[in-house]
């Protein structure tokens, strides 16, 4: 399908209901590709609707079609943080001729052990959620076992990475670090959370939605290419956490059926909930070999002004992570990019550009390839 519209709501704290956020963000995108809600064959949602959050709503499909006053299908896709991009994955699947994609997420009115609590639920029930290895801690153990066969890679690389984020989200108006610079040094010297990760390596909970109107009809922006995988949910059943099969599947198969390879990648937006995976990412992705993305992080390859910029709306890292809106906010950043239409952060002569989404500690993956059509 063609990308013919996009919407997305600021990032960080709300007043609004997630799904008051998703339709804003779903007016912004039909404004956008210029299309009434009455031309939407179907609506795709991704929403994890929280037990503990204040909205007490476990039917945001619903709540979506009282908003809209219409009966129309809307299909609710949850699938833990790749929850937006898995919605994008399955709309390219319908027969539909237009289709609205859109994810929100309330997350600031819950305290920060409520919603670690809430977020645990994606863990594994009978050893993670038990023994409270959260996601923090799960990635910290992918980081160590990383480090370990790569010795190389250190705190320093990781440090990087938030850095460029953190730069990139200090040009983007939507970020929740908008305007805020970070500097290095306060990022290496944060409070350390779960070793090797620090304060400044773990993504923020925020408020957000993001929609998209996808067609049939040609537009500039085509999904040259979609794909998702899943893998065991506990990361200790799996072999090797030094690479995540899933990223790997997931992306060869969009790779095949976009015809294009890594190298031909201009522009891509990671799922950096912690440095270490976007770390991970670069290799899995194939934008580098294994054990040397810290080569390409030292040499400023994946920064805005590098050879294949990453991450230049700042990232799950300075922008937010909205967990459902995340996905399909990732697709609203490559399109705008391929427009040029990001303002201070606009990456010169993009062409096509890649998306990763990650539900869990590697569980499910989706990859979508955008490409610029014309122009």
């Amino acid at each position: 399908m063609y990308i013919k519209g996009t919407g997305m709501t600021k990032f960080g704290t709300s007043d609004k209901f997630s799904h008051q956020l998703a339709y804003q963000a779903t007016q912004d995108a039909l404004k956008d590709a210029d299309t009434k809600f009455k031309d939407i064959d179907a609506v795709i949602c991704s929403s994890l609707e929280f037990f503990s959050s204040i909205e007490k709503q476990r039917h945001f499909a619903s709540m979506l079609s009282s908003m809209f006053k219409t009966n129309k299908p809307i299909i609710r896709v949850p699938a833990a943080c790749a929850g937006g991009g898995n919605a994008v994955w399955f709309a390219n699947q319908l027969g539909y001729d237009k289709v609205l994609v859109v994810g929100a997420e309330k997350l600031m009115t819950m305290k920060s052990s409520t919603i670690t609590d809430e977020f645990m639920m994606a863990a594994e029930p009978f050893y993670e959620q038990p023994e409270g290895l959260n996601f923090p801690a799960q990635n910290a153990a992918v980081a160590q076992e990383y480090m370990f066969k790569y010795p190389e890679t250190t705190h320093d690389h990781l440090a990087l990475i938030a850095h460029k984020n953190h730069h990139n989200g200090f040009l983007n108006p939507k970020a929740k670090f908008f305007g805020k610079k970070v500097s290095l040094e306060t990022i290496k010297n944060a409070p350390m959370v779960c070793s090797p990760l620090r304060l400044y390596d773990c993504s923020i909970s925020v408020d957000g939605a993001a929609a998209l109107v996808l067609t049939k009809d040609k537009t500039d922006i085509e999904i040259a290419g979609s794909d998702m995988c899943n893998d065991f949910l506990p990361s200790f059943e799996r072999a090797d956490n030094t690479s995540w099969d899933a990223t790997k599947i997931a992306s060869k198969n969009a790779y095949g059926q976009a015809k294009l390879t890594p190298e031909d990648i201009n522009i891509a937006e990671v799922h950096d909930a912690f440095t270490s995976v976007e770390l991970i990412a670069y290799e899995d992705l194939g934008f580098a070999k294994p054990g040397t993305a810290y080569k390409k992080i030292e040499a400023g390859y994946f920064n805005l002004d590098g050879k294949l910029p990453v991450n230049t709306s700042g990232g799950l890292k300075a922008k937010g992570h909205p967990i459902s809106a995340t996905g399909v906010a990732q697709m609203v950043e490559i399109t705008q990019q391929l427009r040029n239409q990001a303002g201070d952060r606009q990456v010169t002569g993009a062409k096509i550009g890649l998306c990763q989404n990650i539900g869990g500690a590697g569980a499910i993956i989706a990859t979508h390839i955008l490409k610029k059509i014309g122009g």
